[in-house]
């Protein structure tokens, strides 16, 4: 799927911007998209419209999705990190997380709540995502690099570290990290098992910004669909915020449309309406 020149307009669908969250939203649990989205999305890219994939994920973790699709557009990534062209196979920005003020955020999390489980992940094209001792990875083909001692997560830039505890849910978690620590990092809640310290500031609408901008969009020519709390600041640039069915009460209750499921096509029914 590509981007329309610069400047172009989507004639019979009212946004010239669609962004979708992958998992969850875009993607079904199996991690494919299915036929039917897939064309909903080449309708809309025919119609001149361009199709953005925001993600938590980095640029590693999203690129086989992409190469699937054969998406040649930008593509956000890492929270809003990382601007990837995907036609290139290029970063266009890379923001990095201070890893003085994450070790400072994460002592003064641990000193409210005890040990957390800890994971990160590296910045640049190939960066890996490294897994401390007793962190709990979700099942899948998703690479990782099992590490014995937590200080090696330090050892190269990053542009995230994932925190878990062993009893408090991701809600609580999040709730207490942004409490004692969110002068400092950003915290977010991107999926199950998954609470994330950023860049302070950094958020899917800053990268989402940033790549509209390079292709002259705005945010008033954009409608976004997401299913977590991390999809929230989306929603709060986008013209539209569109949640699925399955998303997180927090999304829920600041969307302007709830649609069906991930698994029901829920953005190819949405879409298909609006081309009418």
């Amino acid at each position: 799927m590509s981007s329309p020149a610069p400047g172009s307009s989507a004639e019979g669908f009212p946004y010239k911007l669609v962004a979708t969250d992958l998992d969850g939203t875009l993607l079904r649990s199996d991690g494919t998209v299915s036929a039917r989205t897939r064309a909903a999305l080449a309708a809309v890219t025919a119609a001149g419209a361009a199709h953005i994939v925001v993600t938590g994920r980095a640029v590693p973790w999203t690129r086989h999705i992409l190469d699937d699709l054969g998406y040649q557009g930008l593509a956000v990534c890492g929270q809003g990190a990382q601007v990837y062209d995907a036609g290139e196979q290029r970063l266009l920005t890379s923001v990095t997380l201070d890893r003085q003020l994450a070790g400072l955020a994460l002592a003064k999390i641990e000193a409210e709540v005890g040990p957390l489980l800890l994971a990160a992940s590296r910045d640049g094209l190939d960066g890996e995502v490294l897994i401390g001792p007793g962190y709990r990875v979700q099942g899948g083909p998703l690479p990782v690099q099992p590490i014995r001692d937590a200080a090696e997560l330090w050892s190269a830039p990053l542009n995230k570290v994932y925190v878990q505890h062993p009893t408090l849910t991701d809600d609580e978690l999040a709730a207490v990290a942004t409490q004692v620590a969110g002068g400092l990092v950003g915290v977010t809640m991107a999926g199950e098992g998954i609470v994330e310290l950023l860049p302070l500031g950094l958020s899917k609408a800053t990268g989402l910004s940033l790549a509209a901008r390079r292709l002259r969009l705005k945010a008033a020519d954009t409608i976004a669909f997401g299913d977590m709390p991390n999809d929230i600041p989306m929603f709060a640039w986008a013209a539209h915020g569109v949640a699925m069915s399955n998303a997180h009460e927090e999304l829920l209750a600041v969307a302007d449309e709830v649609t069906l499921s991930h698994q029901e096509d829920g953005i190819a029914v949405v879409l298909e309406r609006l081309l009418g």
